[in-house]
C-alpha cells in the first residue's frame, strides 16, 4: 500500500482519482484477502465491499491521502510568506484562466478537505 503513496502529499486530487484508487484498494484487499467458503453450498464467492471493510479496519487510502496533503499544508503554512514555498502552494497565476467551467485549483481543494 506504501507504493501508492508515494509522493500523494503533493497530488490535487479528482472525484475521478478518488474512485479509481478506491477501486484499486478494495481490488488489493480482496487479493489479500482471499475468497470466502459457503460451509452449506461447498462454493467459494466474493467477499463484498461491506465485507472488506470489517475484515479491514484500517483508514481507507483516500483518508490517508487527505490527512498528509493537510500535514504538508500546515508545514507550508508555518514556513511564512517569505519562503518561495508558500507561494507555490496557494500563489495565484498570471494570465487568463480557459473558457468553461473552471478546474479546481489546489487552495479549492485544501478548503473542502477542511
Amino acid at each position: 500500500m506504501l507504493v501508492v503513496l508515494y509522493g500523494c502529499e503533493t497530488w490535487s486530487l479528482t472525484l475521478r482519482e478518488e474512485h479509481r484508487l478506491h477501486a484499486f484498494e478494495n481490488w488489493l484487499l480482496r487479493r489479500i484477502f482471499g475468497l470466502k467458503g459457503e460451509e452449506a453450498t461447498e462454493e467459494w464467492i466474493k467477499l463484498h465491499n461491506e465485507e472488506i471493510s470489517d475484515l479491514y479496519c484500517s483508514l481507507n487510502v483516500i483518508g490517508v491521502i487527505k490527512s498528509t496533503i493537510m500535514i504538508l499544508v500546515g508545514h507550508v503554512a508555518r514556513m511564512g510568506e517569505w519562503k518561495g514555498v508558500c507561494r507555490g502552494m496557494v500563489g495565484k497565476h498570471e494570465g487568463k484562466r480557459p473558457l468553461g467551467r473552471p478546474s479546481h485549483r489546489r487552495e479549492d481543494n485544501f478548503k473542502m478537505d477542511l
